[in-house]
């Protein structure tokens, strides 16, 4: 995290430096410049993301759920549009911070949600660690996000929702489906986590064959002097962060990309978050990882496979961060009220931000109907043939 904000924070400072001519400024000119460059970029990009179509709603929200107040964001610009809750990954890895690069046309179908789960960013910022930690568990996360979906239905005065679970947030999507498939219309996997030592054991296999066929020495002698991985004993931390730096390097995480920074870097420019809401990332990460390492590790889908609400799978063709071979086959065994997936041939891991465009035109062809047919959604435009 130091090192993304280091990155963006020298771009910035460069910019404003060479615009206003202060090249000469000393540390602290070089950092105030800095911070007032990025207000001034913030700026912009907030009021070009405004929301002002009269039925539209833009705001961020404090609700307090099971003991600590958790921070929603809420967009769309027809709030007769049915609600897409969206369950972030990692866990602790918001999207609310770079949701500014490719969530404003979901907007127009959908009123979007982004929830900053129990110990992720600005619900971190907002609480004690020691107000969180009750609750830090897949079974108690779950049943936030199910008071965070009662609290949307209520207010919204909606029968129904539409709950994506992505990566981490897919394991959570999982459980409320299970629990309450009569709150929504579909539960929608993207990145979707079946089993997470097989998940393991196919990311390292897929970046030491990768590292091999390359020629990698250094990425072959890192990954195999972590082996057997995952292995019969309990994952560490350091063996997770040697096998996701070379599954990541060949494109697992976004195809054709060796880092995430063309994404982390867009968070210091996000409107909605503040530099303490920035800190907050790092420090929760490392707070949630204590309570939902172990946990997460032991996740198995293998036999959940019965879902009393539609199910929509979104999965990248290249994804090695989330198995996409066992999302396929798990896909393969899901009885529902009706299934549908889409393989994304460009992307891996992180499909909305590599294929945004396709993305939304299956958010709208395959998870909107589902409300139209309810009817709710705003009418649509008028239309007429010459």
């Amino acid at each position: 995290m130091k090192k993304i904000r280091l990155a963006t924070a020298a771009m910035l400072t460069t910019v404003m430096l060479m615009a206003t001519g202060v090249a000469n400024a000393g540390p602290a000119e070089h950092d105030a410049a800095h911070w007032m460059m990025r207000a001034k970029v913030t700026g912009i990009i907030a009021e070009n993301q405004r929301i002002v179509s009269p039925n539209g709603i833009q705001e961020q929200i404090k609700v307090h759920v099971d003991g600590i107040d958790q921070w929603l964001t809420i967009r769309g610009r027809d709030l007769r549009n049915p609600i897409l809750l969206v369950l972030h990954g990692g866990p602790a890895s918001p999207d609310t911070p770079q949701a500014w690069t490719f969530e404003s046309p979901w907007q127009d179908y959908f009123t979007v949600v982004e929830w900053d789960q129990r110990g992720t960013g600005k619900t971190y910022a907002a609480n004690t660690e020691a107000q969180m930690a009750p609750g830090m568990s897949i079974d108690g996360m779950t049943d936030d996000a199910a008071k965070i979906v009662d609290y949307l239905r209520q207010r919204f005065h909606k029968q129904k929702i539409f709950v994506m679970g992505h990566s981490w947030g897919s394991v959570l999507g999982v459980e409320l489906a299970q629990r309450h498939p009569d709150w929504l219309y579909a539960y929608i996997g993207v990145g979707q986590l079946v089993n997470m030592r097989r998940n393991e054991e196919d990311g390292y296999a897929s970046a030491l064959r990768d590292a091999k066929a390359h020629g990698n020495a250094a990425a072959v002698r890192e990954l195999e002097a972590i082996a057997p991985y995952p292995g019969p004993k309990d994952i560490t931390l350091d063996q997770i962060g040697v096998r996701d730096k070379w599954e990541m390097y060949y494109g697992g995480l976004a195809w054709g990309r060796r880092d995430y920074q063309f994404a982390a870097d867009t968070w210091d420019l996000s409107p909605d978050y503040s530099e303490a809401d920035l800190d907050a990332i790092g420090k929760g990460s490392v707070f949630s990882l204590q309570h939902l390492l172990k946990p997460l590790l032991a996740v198995d889908f293998d036999h959940t496979t019965r879902f009393d609400c539609p199910v929509v799978m979104f999965v990248g063709a290249h994804d090695n961060t989330t198995s996409h071979v066992l999302a396929e086959q798990w896909f393969d065994k899901l009885q529902a009220p009706s299934k549908r997936l889409v393989v994304f041939a460009d992307s891996a891991h992180m499909i909305m931000l590599e294929q945004p465009g396709r993305f939304l035109v299956h958010l709208v062809d395959d998870v909107l109907p589902y409300a139209q047919k309810a009817g709710d959604g705003a009418p649509a435009e008028t239309e007429r043939d010459r």
